[in-house]
């Protein structure tokens, strides 16, 4: 296998030459799947990671401001444990952000714990499909970021975040409310209520 530059894998990312992103997912995609292993993610996981690590690398390349101040590795590197991080925090919120809080006595509805359950599967579900930018700027929203603080952290403008913020929450509001499953626990809730 070829060797490339750190210099001339930016190159021929700018030039859009495969060989380099061929280059790329033999060299170091065995250091992610061990770095997504070792905190208990699966090949899938590691491959995602990868491939959004990839785009997030491209688009920096492209920029005109682009200066890598590390080894193209240790970028790469970095931007890929970041992502794995946020599915990390991504799973535990959505586990957490369902969890009903029961007083020790309150009787306990296991139809209640089973929507609970159907919804927290059904937002995470749809949140994994989003684009990583959907993903990120709403993660920070929730995380209680402003729209400045977030913009610094990612690199956008404000108005670019306020209006990608807007777009994906709608984005998933529409795809829960078109969810096959959402529609089960609407029709179910609607036939208790009568």
């Amino acid at each position: 296998m070829r060797e490339f530059t750190d210099a001339e894998i930016i190159d021929c990312l700018r030039n859009r030459q495969s060989d380099v992103v061929q280059y790329l997912f033999k060299r170091y995609l065995p250091m992610i799947r061990f770095m997504v292993y070792k905190a208990g993610g699966s090949s899938d996981d590691a491959n995602d990671i990868f491939q959004d690590g990839l785009i997030i690398l491209i688009d920096r390349v492209d920029r005109d401001d682009f200066e890598l101040t590390c080894k193209l590795k240790t970028f790469l590197y970095s931007v890929c444990n970041n992502l794995w991080l946020n599915v990390v925090d991504k799973r535990k919120s959505a586990e957490n952000f369902f969890h009903r809080k029961l007083d020790d006595s309150t009787e306990v509805d296991f139809t209640d714990e089973l929507d609970q359950k159907v919804y927290q599967d059904l937002v995470f579900e749809i949140y994994e499909t989003l684009d990583p930018v959907c993903q990120q700027i709403l993660k920070l929203y929730w995380e209680g970021y402003s729209p400045t603080e977030i913009a610094k952290m990612l690199g956008y403008t404000y108005s670019y975040v306020r209006k990608r913020k807007c777009e994906c929450h709608a984005e998933v509001i529409r795809r829960i409310q078109n969810h096959p499953d959402y529609k089960v626990l609407e029709r179910t809730e609607e036939s208790f209520q009568r």
